[in-house]
């Protein structure tokens, strides 16, 4: 058997993003559970993924029969200001990310910090990635918002 060493495949890549979400803490952390589990979606379709929102839990895709996709493990929880996930998320490649969304709150208004950091075999996936990202995170503050009544 033949082995291929390959050089320079190895791969790391960090994204941050923070945003103001005109709703109380609760409702934006709620709204992430919801957004990334059953409401999640592509801008083609919907994606509907489980989000057991526990230490250890697993966040996938179940697409039945026993078929689907491991995205990651809930690494840290702390409702409603903390949420952790390690795992390979999109990426079939020999790869880890680590998920975290931070949340704070002053006079009703939530100050979500997100953080995504992969690395190892990364390819292609980190093309979009961060476009990826931005969609969530923006159906996230308009469903909060709309959530909170504003």
């Amino acid at each position: 058997m033949a082995a291929t060493v390959k050089e320079g495949v190895l791969e790391a890549f960090e994204i941050v993003k923070e945003e103001e979400i005109a709703a109380p803490i609760d409702i934006v952390f709620e709204t992430i559970l919801e957004q990334m589990g059953p409401l999640n979606s592509t801008p083609e379709k919907p994606m509907p993924m489980v989000l057991e929102a526990w230490p250890g839990g697993r966040w996938y895709r179940d697409l039945g029969n026993k078929t689907g996709h491991f995205w990651g493990t809930v690494q840290a929880i702390r409702p409603s200001s903390l949420l952790e996930i390690s795992g390979p998320l999109f990426m079939s490649n020999p790869a880890v990310s680590n998920l975290q969304y931070r949340l704070t709150e002053e006079n009703g208004v939530t100050r979500m910090r997100f953080v995504h950091r992969a690395m190892g075999w990364v390819g292609e996936h980190e093309r979009g990635v961060d476009e990826g990202w931005a969609q969530l995170i923006g159906r996230i503050r308009t469903a909060a918002a709309e959530r909170a009544g504003r």
